[in-house]
């Protein structure tokens, strides 16, 4: 199978899992993990017409996101299934230590709409969480299809 298209639907669905996580955590009031809205909004400077931007550039950078992890997981090139699944999920630790530390710091103190610039550790957590979520769903997909970008053995 392609390994390009392998990777746009690893990162489509990744994205699609991540999302569902994070409309359940907002939903049961955990924390206000409305990634989609808070992004689209940053761009349309309203709440009601947020949704679809965010959604677009939320998939689309979800979807070139995947392109890294897949690289990354080909580069540690686990021998099983299971290991590929826990690379994805530690390079998704990574990701969401950084981006839930971003969030909190940078994006929410300069957000335009009130209800996204208080991000405190519930929804950093909650955003660490979905993104390992994503790396594990990214993983899954690397092990049970076997898709390399690049062949590791011509690295070095």
């Amino acid at each position: 199978m392609d390994a390009f298209f392998v990777t746009i639907v690893a990162g489509l669905i990744a994205t699609v899992c991540m999302s569902l996580l994070l409309w359940i955590i907002t939903r049961s009031q955990i924390a206000n993990a409305e990634m989609i809205r808070a992004i689209g909004s940053i761009f349309s400077s309203s709440y009601e017409n947020s949704f679809l931007p965010g959604l677009i550039i939320h998939f689309i950078v979800g979807t070139i996101i995947a392109f890294f992890y897949v690289a990354l997981i080909n580069l540690f090139a686990p021998a099983s299934l299971a290991g590929s699944i826990a690379i994805g999920g530690m390079i998704g630790v990574f990701h969401g230590v950084a981006f839930g530390f971003t969030l909190v710091i940078a994006v929410a103190e300069h957000h335009p709409l009130e209800r996204f610039r208080t991000a405190g550790v519930e929804v950093a957590i909650a955003h660490f969480v979905g993104h390992v979520l994503y790396g594990m769903i990214v993983g899954l997909i690397v092990g049970l299809t076997g898709i390399k970008l690049f062949n590791s053995a011509n690295i070095f």
